[in-house]
C-alpha cells in the first residue's frame, strides 16, 4: 500500500476512528455504570432483606416482582424476554447513533468498549 492509496482512505479512517472512539468511550461508560446499578440494587435489597428478616419491616416481593414485570415487558405478553430486550436495545441505538456520522465505526467500538473497558 503506498502513501497515495492512505490518502485515499483518510476520511474513512478519521470517522472510523471518531465514531470507534466515542464508541469505545460509550461503551466503558455503559459497563461501569450497569456495574454501579448492580451493586447499588443488591445492597438495597440484602439491606431490606436484613429488615425483614429481623422483623422491623415487612416487604411484598411478589408485588414488587409484578409490577417490575409489568413495567419491563414492553411487548405486553405477560413475560420478560429477548423480545423485550430487543425493543430497549434498539431504542438505546437509535440514541446513541442519531446523527452520528459513523454509526459503524461507533458500533464497534462500543462493543469493544463493553467487553475490554
Amino acid at each position: 500500500m503506498t502513501f497515495g492509496s492512505l490518502d485515499k482512505l483518510k476520511p474513512m479512517l478519521s470517522k472510523l476512528t471518531f465514531g470507534s472512539l466515542v464508541g469505545y468511550c460509550s461503551g466503558y461508560a455503559m459497563k461501569r455504570i450497569g456495574k454501579a446499578v448492580a451493586f447499588g440494587v443488591g445492597v438495597i435489597f440484602l439491606g431490606l432483606q436484613g429488615l425483614v428478616s429481623t422483623g422491623y419491616i415487612e416487604v411484598d416481593w411478589l408485588k414488587i416482582k409484578d409490577d417490575a414485570m409489568k413495567s419491563a415487558d414492553t411487548t405486553g405478553d405477560g413475560k420478560v424476554d429477548t423480545e423485550d430486550l430487543k425493543v430497549y436495545w434498539r431504542k438505546f441505538w437509535k440514541m446513541a447513533t442519531h446523527k452520528l456520522p459513523d454509526a459503524g465505526g461507533f458500533s464497534l467500538g462500543f462493543l469493544y468498549g463493553v467487553r475490554y473497558g
